[in-house]
């Protein structure tokens, strides 16, 4: 059982259920009664363990040696109701932060922090709170959630109804906020913050504000008609060969920087990065694409001139979709209650549990050589 590896090593370890049953204490009915915190740890266990709804807490109780005392599911629901007050969510995440903090100080922190920051699809099939059709024609819910790409931990998320848009700047914005928040505070005046967005993070909105906090931005630019005539307009010595992520040059692939855009209404020291690679035999062409060429674009405001390092930097990107998938295996894909606002506590408690996965292979899974297992 996957729980079993996440007791008692980073649940109690790290402090986490002690801040979690610290930031709940006010819910506790009598002193006999449950801990709150320890409640909202099985919930975890649970779903770190591929549970997605309160009654597969069954799973843990019934080991009652290795968990000791569970609450029951009435109790359970009752403790989700209850969080739904105002300001408890807060007191999760400050827990959650707390949790966080600790482990940097284990394993040590980061050199940098990438947020990155991605939506996606719920489908829901029962008329729930929130519930709404999306643009892909489906019913259900539209999250948006951040992840920490170097240490591949859960920084937030929000729950929002199916037609919600990916590009809503001020979700974004909320989402990225709450992310820096969980950045520990000895840190976050220290360490490089990088945030990452597919095309729809670019917006004067999301991009001003990274500015103002001083974090640098990396987003995927539409090719519209201008940049696409430059990039025409671009020699073929001018192409760089690209890397992959051992720095070794990539079979296919070329980089370019557009040197004589007008940037002008975009942050201060916003460049435009592009890279083309030979369409696959047989893949269907767009109008975008050129003479056999595909062609992206990213807008960032890095200043490294190693063009081929920062596109190979945006690429990485990708991890982000494992870990949504992965999130989805852990109570994501299943949102069980009826009520927004229970949805959202559930939402909060799939964060924990992604990263008590994240700590409990960090932690404690460790190579032949007595160092962590790399990230492949």
């Amino acid at each position: 059982m996957l729980g079993a590896a996440c007791w008692p090593g980073p649940v109690d370890r790290v402090g986490l259920a002690g801040a979690l049953s610290e930031a709940l204490g006010g819910l506790r009915e009598r002193r006999g009664g449950d801990d709150p915190g320890r409640v909202i740890r099985d919930l975890a266990v649970m779903l770190a363990d591929g549970g997605d709804c309160l009654s597969d807490l069954r799973a843990v109780r019934d080991q009652s040696a290795l968990f000791g005392r569970v609450a029951s599911d009435s109790t359970a629901f009752r403790l989700i109701e209850k969080a739904c007050t105002p300001g408890l969510l807060d007191a999760l995440d400050g827990a959650h932060g707390r949790a966080r903090e600790h482990v940097w100080k284990l394993t040590g922190p980061p050199g940098r922090v990438t947020i990155d920051l991605d939506a996606t699809l719920l489908t829901c099939h029962a008329d729930k709170e929130g519930a709404a059709g999306n643009f892909k024609g489906g019913y259900g819910f539209h999250p948006m959630l951040a992840y920490c790409d170097e240490t591949r931990e859960a920084l937030a998320a929000v729950l929002r109804a199916g037609n919600a848009g990916a590009n809503s700047a001020a979700d974004q914005i909320t989402v990225a906020e709450t992310a820096l928040a969980q950045i520990p505070g000895e840190q976050i005046e220290t360490i490089e913050v990088l945030g990452r967005v597919d095309f729809a993070g670019a917006s004067h909105e999301l991009l001003d504000r990274a500015k103002e906090a001083n974090i640098c931005f990396s987003v995927g630019l539409n090719l519209r008609e201008n940049v696409r005539a430059r990039i025409l307009e671009i020699p073929d010595g001018a192409w760089v060969t690209a890397v992959d992520q051992d720095g070794l040059p990539r079979g296919n692939g070329q980089v370019c920087e557009l040197n004589d855009l007008d940037l002008s209404t975009w942050p201060a020291g916003s460049r435009v990065i592009v890279r083309r690679e030979r369409a696959d035999p047989g893949a269907q062409l767009s109008f975008t694409d050129h003479d056999g060429h595909r062609f992206q674009a990213i807008l960032t405001d890095q200043a490294n001139q190693d063009i081929a390092l920062l596109e190979c930097h945006r690429r990485a990107r990708a991890r982000v979709e494992d870990q949504i998938r992965n999130d989805k295996q852990t109570g994501l894909a299943h949102l069980p209650f009826r009520d927004f606002e229970h949805n959202r506590v559930w939402l909060k408690r799939v964060q924990i549990a992604h990263d008590l996965l994240v700590w409990t292979q960090s932690l404690l899974l460790t190579g032949r050589n007595g160092t962590l297992f790399d990230r492949p």
